[in-house]
């Protein structure tokens, strides 16, 4: 009976914006007479900020580096006008295209009890060999290489730095592994307390902010980064990135010492050319641990 109301009212013109919130309070009422089960509703997390755009709607301004949002209107020069606007627009756009290659550390020694201890296996060292001639093979001119703090990601930096010699190395908490946001489906076999998701998820959002917008105005020429650091990381980064709902992070997979490439475009558009890839392994180097 709700439901036939809620089409009713839509037909006699209600806005769209209006529709969907009432189609979406349908949506969630109370479960049906055949015992289906309440939806289960996520709700954002509280250093999120605002809320982003619904399924589907891209928005343009998601690093907060759209051109317009950058020029203070209510200066303009009313004699200039739109000349103005225009030159002032065009000094805030940028103009380089970003490729980012986030790499998974590579196999570690989990059981270690403390975080130092946690270093690379002899499979974890070849693999970082591997992933390393990988990189060099694509003939690129690497500008940076960003990588966690913790041990398994110093040690694999380490190796892979040596194919890639020259390019500057960067030490970084932001981007340790954590519990970036509560998954969805949750699962049963990871759960961690409620704190950590606080804790870790303002941390790894901070992350993502920081090191994953277009490219600054000032830079002419494309750039190549790498950031080498841990899975929920990257997943997280991968989601938001691509403006997909970050909670379905943890239905993304990565293999160690994995290739992710994001390509950020100077008009904001973002593109995943390669997930987790380790093509480029012998199938007995690969692992997820």
């Amino acid at each position: 009976m709700a439901f036939r109301q809620a089409l009713q009212l839509a037909a006699c013109g209600l806005a769209g914006g209006s529709a969907a919130v009432l189609f979406s309070a349908v949506a969630v009422g109370k479960p049906r007479a055949g015992g289906d089960a309440e939806p289960r509703v996520v709700e954002p997390a509280a250093w999120a900020g605002a809320a982003r755009p619904g399924p589907g709607v891209w928005d343009p301004n998601w690093d907060r580096r759209e051109p317009l949002s950058l020029v203070n209107l209510r200066k303009r020069n009313l004699e200039s006008g739109e000349e103005e606007l225009t030159s002032r627009l065009d000094h805030c756009k940028a103009k380089a295209t970003r490729h980012i290659f986030l790499i998974r550390h590579s196999q570690y020694h989990v059981d270690a009890s403390l975080e130092k201890d946690r270093t690379l296996t002899p499979l974890g060292r070849e693999q970082a060999e591997l992933t390393g001639l990988r990189l060099a093979s694509l003939g690129l001119k690497f500008n940076k290489i960003v990588h966690s703090s913790m041990t398994r990601a110093v040690e694999t930096t380490d190796i892979i730095s040596k194919h890639l010699p020259g390019v500057c190395k960067v030490s970084t908490d932001l981007l340790r592994e954590g519990a970036p946001i509560e998954p969805d489906p949750p699962v049963s076999h990871w759960k961690p307390e409620a704190v950590q998701y606080y804790e870790d998820g303002a941390r790894i959002e901070a992350a993502f902010r920081n090191y994953i917008h277009r490219a600054d105005a000032k830079q002419q020429e494309d750039s190549y980064e790498i950031f080498i650091c841990h899975a929920n990381v990257i997943r997280y980064i991968v989601c938001r990135a691509l403006q997909f709902p970050p909670e379905g992070w943890l239905r993304l997979s990565l293999n160690n010492g994995s290739i992710t490439h994001l390509v950020v475009r100077p008009d904001g558009r973002v593109a995943l050319r390669a997930l987790g890839d380790t093509g480029f392994m012998p199938p007995d180097k690969i692992s997820r641990s």
